[in-house]
């Protein structure tokens, strides 16, 4: 009796260390994405102007009814800071749409989800993205907001590979950003739609917003989704 659980006691070593080593196998590889071959906007800060100033340019009016927002509708504010536009979104859906609001700053994403709780936006949801990844549901929604923040966007390939997995059949993202060179917190739109379309998303309509250099550009996916390692890198355009 002793003898046979000596030869147990040997097996299960061998039986423990195969089982290790398939769960390593099995274990896939994260994706390699290429890098932006363009500057990257450092975050200064997680707001942007002030809201006064921009109610009086009626930007979030008009951004709205550019993107076409009804009531119903479901929509993410990526990079969403203080919450400019999603406290102005929520109403616009009403109590059959919902927002998703995201933030890759924990502090700033804990200040947004203070004020979505004390203004009662019962249709709103909070959430912690990564710079890489937003983290956002699959096929969730109609449109996706970047609301003046893309040009801070670390890795924009990687980025925009997660992100268009989040629109619903039809939807659009809808890119808010100024005119100008990136290091000067702007995105030109040659580089915007070089970008879009290295990951399938077609440019729909772009208009300039009153009063400014900034501008509106609408994108819908056009074609299958690459696979990490053939997307092709964008130069630097002015």
């Amino acid at each position: 009796m002793l003898i046979k659980d000596r030869r147990h006691l040997r097996v299960w070593p061998a039986v423990l260390m195969f089982g290790v080593l398939s769960a390593c196998r099995a274990e896939p590889q994260a994706p390699r994405f290429p890098e932006a071959e363009r500057p990257v906007a450092a975050i200064v800060s997680d707001s942007f102007s002030t809201e006064e100033a921009r109610d009086r340019l009626g930007e979030a009016d008009e951004v709205v009814a550019f993107a076409q927002i009804r009531p119903g509708m479901s929509i993410a504010d990526i990079g969403a800071g203080e919450g400019y536009y999603t406290v102005r979104l929520s109403p616009v859906v009403g109590p059959r749409g919902r927002v998703l609001a995201q933030d890759i700053i924990p502090a700033t994403r804990d200040r947004l989800a203070q004020r979505v709780e004390r203004d009662k936006l019962d249709n709103v949801s909070v959430r912690l993205g990564l710079p890489d990844d937003p983290r956002i549901p699959a096929a969730s929604f109609d449109r996706i907001f970047l609301v003046h923040m893309y040009h801070e966007v670390t890795a924009p390939y990687a980025f925009l590979w997660h992100l268009r997995a989040g629109l619903r059949p039809g939807g659009e993202i809808i890119v808010v950003d100024a005119d100008r060179e990136i290091r000067r917190h702007g995105m030109p739109r040659l580089q915007l739609a070089c970008e879009f379309a290295a990951l399938g998303l077609q440019q729909q309509r772009i208009e300039t917003l009153t009063g400014s250099n900034n501008y509106a550009a609408a994108f819908r996916i056009a074609r299958a989704r690459p696979d990490p390692e053939t997307i092709e890198r964008c130069p630097s355009k002015k």
